[in-house]
């Protein structure tokens, strides 16, 4: 005969797997991917990024390696305002790498931290500082701010796709 504590137990022990493989499916972030020039949309936001060139900075900011410069075109499809920031973009390498965004006053549509009001689209750079192979393949992962409460991951595939 089973005691009512082992079965008080075991039924404490389903139940919590039961609800971490809930809670897991529930938040399990999804990915979503496109070429460069593509519209991709990470929550409320439907962005065309792509790969405009690489330069060697400006007089008061020096790469390491070499700029990679992108292109945003960001336009709010939801229905309230929200902010578009730098951090949310990184560069993926073929090693799957992760780099920030630098920032720095390159021209008049850098990046640094926008609000985007529903249905009007807008268009920034940003660059990355990598050791630039015209032959590799390289993505950007683009994630949704806190506000924008969005599971969206968004991996655009810019080059050599």
């Amino acid at each position: 005969m089973v005691s009512g504590g082992v079965i008080i137990l075991v039924s404490i022990v389903v139940i919590s797997i039961s609800i971490s493989w809930y809670l897991t499916i529930i938040y399990e972030p999804v990915l979503v991917y496109a070429k460069g020039g593509e519209p991709i949309q990470v929550g409320p936001v439907q962005y065309i990024i792509e790969h405009i060139g690489e330069h060697n900075g400006n007089k008061d900011t020096r790469p390491e390696h070499t700029f990679f410069q992108i292109r945003i075109i960001a336009e709010n499809v939801g229905t309230e305002t929200t902010r578009m920031v730098g951090g949310q973009f990184y560069f993926i390498d073929e090693n799957d790498e992760k780099h920030e965004a630098v920032f720095g006053k390159f021209s008049n549509e850098d990046l640094f931290g926008d609000s985007l009001y529903p249905n009007k689209p807008v268009s920034r750079t940003t660059q990355f500082d990598v050791p630039f192979d015209e032959n590799a393949q390289y993505k950007i992962r683009i994630s949704p701010t806190k506000p924008q409460s969005s599971l969206d991951i968004g991996i655009v595939c810019v080059t050599n796709c």
